[in-house]
């Protein structure tokens, strides 16, 4: 699989007219970031059709457009860039204003080399933030108690066993079963023993998004990309960068957005919905699925070689009526559960009753 080493760093464009101040900041900031300088803001505004930047470090001052309108512009189409705008110290007044609509922040031609950096790290930092709460708001859809896998069957052991012996690794793994058998938890699990533990942990339920919004639920849209598109929007694969996404009913991807998910796994490279740029992603892929695939690509309804990418580790989960043994610890747990919830004193349930379920 074809997986980057390390994520790309985050991208600072720097836009002014004079050569020694383009210089003077890439040499203070290529140390951790990619910079691109430009001296108009025309050049700036095709650099931002084309490639993903995050801040932009912006003249007042220009040839042509002015740096009061390239804001205005980079505003009303990139609300996720942050810009910074450049001044001298008797314009100041001027750069204030330039807040007030929408930058982030000045800086003077008089800057110190700490107070540029300073003042990016704080930007990168709250666009990351920005990221992290709508994943958590995300998150907080999908939450279930990872304590509610049990079993001590031989069938379960066996799904432990590659657990543990698949949880540390990047590849893609297809997690198959019944509906009920636990295949989210399964992949919840998979996170929390991996090594992305502290990262983002992002669940699409495929089979509940309707048909037209699929695209756009996984890969974001720009905004106006279409009607009712009124800001950007992230998707699930930039809300779990440098984590997991776990797809479940992995078989009800409309054919087409196939490929693009097989470019998402093979290439870590995705294009928002309205968007013509490439966006990179380092995100571990963890599918479920209810239904035969295998059987399904013979149909011709699901791609051959995304099939082959999902399915790199597969673990099949067994249905409660295959591991009958692993009843009585269920009971417990669910007593245990709701006796808290419900301030309860149940003790358990009889032999007789524990022999009736398991029949």
């Amino acid at each position: 699989m074809n997986k980057k080493e390390s994520m790309p760093r985050p991208t600072i464009l720097v836009v002014d007219d004079n050569e020694s101040i383009r210089d003077t900041l890439e040499a203070i900031l290529k140390k951790d970031y990619t910079v691109i300088k430009v001296r108009d803001g025309e050049k700036g505004l095709s650099i931002i059709k084309e490639r993903e930047v995050n801040v932009i470090l912006l003249d007042i001052k220009l040839p042509g457009m002015d740096g009061i309108e390239i804001l205005k512009k980079v505003k009303e189409q990139y609300e996720d860039i942050e810009v910074i705008m450049i001044t001298v110290v008797q314009e100041v007044e001027t750069a204030v204003n330039a807040m007030k609509l929408g930058a982030y922040d000045y800086i003077t031609k008089e800057f110190s080399y700490d107070g540029v950096v300073n003042l990016v790290n704080r930007v990168i930092e709250k666009q990351r933030n920005s990221k992290e709460l709508l994943y958590l708001r995300s998150e907080m859809e999908h939450y279930i108690d990872i304590g509610f896998i049990i079993g001590k069957s031989r069938k379960m052991k066996r799904v432990y066993d590659v657990i543990h012996k698949v949880a540390r690794l990047h590849t893609t793994i297809l997690i198959m079963g019944e509906s009920g058998t636990g295949k989210e938890l399964i992949s919840r699990v998979i996170h929390k023993e991996g090594c992305k533990a502290n990262k983002p942990f992002v669940v699409v339920n495929l089979a509940a998004i309707p048909e037209h919004l699929t695209e756009s639920a996984l890969f974001g849209h720009e905004k106006g990309a279409f009607t009712g598109a009124l800001k950007l929007h992230f998707g699930k694969f930039e809300l779990a960068n440098e984590g997991t996404i776990f797809l479940d009913e992995i078989g009800e991807l409309k054919y087409d957005l196939q490929a693009k998910l097989l470019r998402a796994i093979q290439e870590g490279e995705i294009e928002r919905v309205g968007g013509n740029k490439t966006l990179n992603v380092d995100v571990r892929v963890l599918a479920a699925t209810n239904v035969d695939i295998e059987k399904r690509v013979r149909q011709g309804k699901f791609r051959e070689d995304l099939f082959y990418r999902l399915n790199v580790i597969p673990i099949r989960l067994p249905a409660l009526r295959e591991r009958l043994e692993d009843i009585p610890q269920l009971v417990n747990f669910f007593i245990d559960r709701y006796n808290s919830e419900f301030k309860k004193n149940i003790k358990g349930m009889t032999d007789s009753a524990i022999e009736i379920l398991s029949c």
